[in-house]
Parts: structure tokens; C-alpha cells; sequence
């Protein structure tokens, strides 16, 4: 029989911020149980640094704005293609637990609280799954509304929403029958999202004073940085133990992907949020986990890329990064406080990074290399002239 594949997606979590990736504030013993088991991508990007846009292109291998999402508020048009139709196609089971962020939502409500958080996503909205339980957005790290196919109308459940939503997703998951074939599910947990002073299920933030900082975090931004990466690694904790109380109750052999939707600047060049085309945005944790397979894979790759790893692990072939630079962009501007005020698109591979702006024109480019905290912008250096102008063009699509 064809695999389980299970898909664990996390949101604001950057690759940085790992014990395995070296990160000496983090502590993720599951995660680094399983990176020590798995085929390890150090190079993994995310094809848009801001949620809806990196959604919509993990669901359907097709970037934004050409998959429907051009503002943060547009819908993934119904009827959409998505992994689920594909997987469907291959006699699989599949299923969808936690944050959507990709159906109809009011832009008028406050992001943060029930009212998105119980936003109803109609069955012809839900990507074409099988068996679809979650909730729109909200941003509620405890407590979260759930609704979906066993629960017609939102209903709210008590606990941390990573230990919430792993758990229904082990439970029902735990349910399907071999002799039923086998599953595809995608697990999405919104943690390790602002607000960073939520709880985070028993785990103590550290003093604030006690973090080491990354060497680009400087000035007025250290302060603020401190504070809010304090909450953060309290939630990566908690959610790193989500995440291996629900692969440990899932049958070992079961095929595992584990990433996030996009990373924090968390006082990195001064800047905060997403939506930047630093590293500390657009860099994401990617594992998968495959019996008998393990290593690291150095080579650029992006998340659009994961409707091929699913396929490629349902067919009983190891997925693997190519040798072509990743494609990054963010086609609009999201009017929210510490976001880019910019649209721009770039090339990212192990080695360059450049970005220009909506109008063409060179906005950034570093030597991944030599520069891996981005400090020194050759665009600015006349004598890497050539060098930009050859990056330049390998940019337009």
C-alpha cells in the first residue's frame, strides 16, 4: 500500500530558530529528533514571506498572484486545484486540520480574536479535502473556535491550539482503517504567531536579557527584539511538543513533512514581522521525514516545490532540492503595522540572493557566502556591477 503522508505546517517559525539549526535559544528536542532522522533542506525557502500568498502556493505549486492570492484578504478561488485533488486522484484519504487563511474573511474585523477565528469556511472552500477541521485565522494561541465536517457550526475547545489540533488530527487520523488506503493530512498550527505574550502552555519565556540575539540585531530594535523573541521561544517549545506528542502517536512508517509558512525579522536590520526578503523571513525549517533516508540536502529549494515532494513520496521516490535558484516575491503590499511597504521579487540561491523592486530596478543583493547575516548590499558597490546586472536577469518571469 502507498504511504501515510503526514504535512505539518507552523507559521512565523524561521529556519534559524532551531537547536539542529544551531539557534542556542531554542529548545526543540523533537524537532531535532527528527532532523537527526530526516532528509534535512538548509536551503528551503518560502515562495511569499507573508501567510495567504505561501499558502495558496504550498496548496497548489502555483505562485502568487497566478493562484488567486494578490491581496492578504483575497479568497483561494473555489474550485482551485489543489495537493488534496491531486492526492484524491491517488486513492488517497485526505484530510485538513487547523489555520486556513484562505477563504472569505472581513477586512474590517480585527485580525486578532473570534471574529475571524469563527469565520465559517464553506465545504467549496476547504481546497478539496476529504475531511476538513480547522478554523479561518484569529490568532487565538489558546482556546481555539474549530469547525468542519464532524462540527457544522464553530465550537470553542480549551487548551493550547497546537496540543488542540494535534491532538483531533492523531485521534481522527487514528481512526481511518488500513483496509480504507491511505491518508494525506496536512496539520497547520499558527503558533509560533504573534501575540507572542500569549500563554504558552506552562512553558516559562526566558529573561529577556539572557537571549542571544543574532549579530544584525542592533540599536533602538534590541529592546523590543528581547521582548517579543522572550514569547517566542516559549511557543516554539510548546509547539515543538505538539508536534512529537503527534508523530509519536502516529504509526512510525508514516512519511513526514515538517515546515513553516514563512520566518520573523525579530529586529534584524531594525525590521520586524514578514513580508521582507531577508532571511529572517523568507528562510523556513523544512524535514522530511522518510524511513531509511537521511542527510542534508544544501541545494536552494522552495515550498512551492512541496505539491512534488508529496507526490514524489507517494510514488516511493525520495524528493529532493535542484540546482536552480528559488523564485521569492511579494506581489502586494499588506497595510499592517511593521510589514514591507514594498512589492518586490528576487533569486535565491545558496550562494546570491537578489531582490529588486515592483519597478525592476536593483533593490538588494548579498553574497550568501561571505555575508550570511546580510549586512553588506552590493547593489551599492559599483565594482559588482555585472554581477548584478547577470542576477537581474535570471529575475523576470
Amino acid at each position: 500500500m502507498p504511504p501515510n503522508i503526514l504535512v505539518v505546517v507552523t507559521t512565523q517559525w524561521r529556519a534559524q530558530a532551531c537547536g539542529y539549526s544551531g539557534d542556542p535559544n531554542a529548545r526543540t528536542p523533537c524537532m531535532d529528533a527528527l532532523a537527526a532522522g530526516s532528509m534535512n533542506f538548509t536551503q528551503a525557502v518560502t515562495p511569499h514571506p507573508f501567510g495567504p500568498f505561501a499558502r495558496a502556493a504550498m496548496l497548489t505549486g502555483v505562485s502568487s498572484p497566478q493562484n488567486g492570492i494578490r491581496d492578504y484578504f483575497d479568497p483561494l478561488p473555489p474550485g482551485t486545484r489543489t495537493t488534496a485533488h491531486e492526492m484524491r486522484e491517488r486513492s488517497y484519504t485526505t484530510a485538513f486540520f487547523g489555520k486556513w487563511h484562505l477563504s472569505m474573511r472581513d477586512s474590517r474585523a480585527k485580525l486578532t480574536g473570534e471574529d475571524h477565528a469563527r469565520t465559517l469556511v464553506p465545504p467549496e472552500s476547504r481546497g478539496g479535502f476529504d475531511f476538513w477541521e480547522g478554523f479561518e485565522s484569529g490568532f487565538l494561541l489558546n482556546d481555539p473556535w474549530i469547525h468542519g465536517t464532524r462540527l457544522p457550526k464553530p465550537v470553542r475547545l480549551e487548551g493550547y491550539q497546537s496540543d488542540v489540533v494535534c491532538g483531533r488530527a492523531a485521534d481522527m487520523l487514528n481512526s481511518i482503517k488500513p483496509a480504507a488506503g491511505p491518508w494525506f493530512a496536512v496539520v497547520s498550527l499558527e503558533a509560533p504567531h504573534p501575540p507572542y505574550n500569549a500563554p504558552a502552555a506552562g512553558i516559562r519565556p526566558a529573561n529577556p536579557g539572557s537571549l542571544v540575539l543574532r549579530a544584525n540585531v542592533t540599536g533602538e530594535a534590541e529592546a523590543r527584539a528581547r521582548v517579543d523573541l522572550s514569547g517566542y521561544y516559549a511557543h516554539i517549545e510548546a509547539t515543538d511538543r505538539s508536534i512529537g506528542r503527534l508523530l509519536d502517536n502516529l504509526p512510525q512508517e508514516t512519511l513526514v513533512i515538517v515546515t513553516s509558512v514563512h520566518g520573523d525579522m525579530h529586529g534584524s536590520h531594525g525590521l520586524f514581522r514578514k513580508g521582507w526578503p531577508h532571511d529572517e523571513s523568507i528562510r523556513v525549517p523544512l524535514l522530511a521525514r522518510i524511513p531509511g533516508s537521511a542527510g542534508r540536502d544544501d541545494r536552494p529549494i522552495s515550498l512551492i516545490e512541496l505539491p512534488r515532494m508529496i507526490t514524489s513520496m507517494a510514488e516511493g521516490r525520495i524528493p529532493s532540492a535542484t540546482a536552480s535558484p528559488s523564485r521569492i516575491s511579494m506581489p502586494s503590499v499588506v497595510h499592517l503595522p511593521d510589514q514591507c511597504s514594498r512589492t518586490w521579487k528576487g533569486v535565491r540561491s545558496g550562494a546570491r540572493k537578489l531582490v529588486l523592486n515592483g519597478d525592476g530596478s536593483p533593490w538588494l543583493c548579498f553574497d550568501l557566502e561571505k555575508d550570511p547575516l546580510e549586512i553588506c548590499n552590493l547593489v551599492e558597490d559599483p565594482s559588482r556591477g555585472d554581477e548584478v546586472r547577470e542576477l537581474a536577469a535570471s529575475v523576470s518571469w
